[in-house]
């Protein structure tokens, strides 16, 4: 059970509506709480003064949003939050008290670009988990997390085998291997994979290494997953997935929902334009 909310990047379009809708899904099956951010990015770049004016459209948006995830999903507690800032900052921002963030890929006004520099300032910066939901949602398909020697490793593992076991499927691992093919961390890898195996003795779990193309390999591996699991931060062949042109190649084109995953406590701060306050909430 996560002990703090999932925050959901919100604008009202069909990408953040099966968003808050995987959102809504996983609080209420790990009874966390939910709510829902508006980006309000003109206020942001305006007077001082404009932060204190809330869009009534986006005001009745997310008042209409709320009511029907309290309908949907009764046992969940939701609220909404209208914030003067940059998505990226509004998002990144909240994620220090957060368990999860959740975004979608293609959205208007505040989330415009999300796939662009919006996507990958909130997927390197944030405190916490970040999913990009995207593709289809398959509910009996496994989980596959994508690894290197990175320090984020662990993380990535411990994160998708949490998700793997409490959704009752299997996790399927992908070591991304030395371009050169050298084995020097297979190692450190088996005893990761042995410490998710005690850790989850019921869970169903299969690993194996790829040395070619890790964003095909991963791309592929997601065609038939409900979750996709990576890293913030790599080492050689996987650096960058999340900061540079394989990152939104995989948030692209990825078939299923997207979760990036930090090592603790090395995040980072995030551009902004000012930190804003909070304006208005449901």
């Amino acid at each position: 059970m996560y002990q703090r909310k999932i925050v959901i990047g919100f604008d009202g379009s069909p990408s953040a509506d099966a968003a808050l809708a995987w959102a809504l899904d996983e609080a209420n099956r790990t009874g966390a709480r939910a709510e829902l951010v508006y980006a309000d990015e003109w206020s942001a770049w305006g007077p001082a003064t404009a932060g204190e004016h809330v869009d009534p459209a986006a005001g009745d948006m997310l008042r209409r949003a709320v009511a029907a995830a309290r309908r949907t999903h009764p046992g969940v507690g939701v609220t909404a939050t209208t914030v003067p800032a940059l998505a990226c900052t509004a998002l990144a921002d909240r994620s220090d008290r957060a368990g999860m963030i959740v975004l979608g890929t293609r959205g208007h006004s505040a989330l415009a670009g999300l796939v662009g520099s919006v996507g990958a300032a909130v997927g390197a910066h944030a405190h916490c988990p970040v999913v990009v939901v995207h593709g289809d949602v398959r509910a009996t398909a496994p989980v596959v997390a994508g690894v290197d020697d990175s320090p984020s490793a662990a993380a990535v593992l411990r994160f998708a085998a949490r998700q793997a076991a409490g959704r009752g499927v299997g996790l399927r691992v992908l070591r991304i291997g030395t371009p050169d093919g050298r084995r020097a961390h297979a190692a450190p890898f088996g005893e990761l994979v042995a410490a998710v195996r005690a850790g989850f003795p019921g869970l169903d779990i299969e690993a194996e290494t790829v040395r070619d193309d890790p964003a095909g390999a991963l791309v592929t591996a997601g065609d038939t997953a409900q979750l996709l699991v990576v890293g913030a931060r790599g080492h050689g062949a996987v650096r960058g997935l999340l900061l540079g042109t394989v990152s939104r190649h995989l948030l692209r084109h990825a078939g299923c929902p997207v979760a990036i995953v930090h090592d603790a406590g090395r995040s980072g701060p995030v551009p902004r334009a000012r930190r804003a306050p909070l304006v208005a909430g449901v």
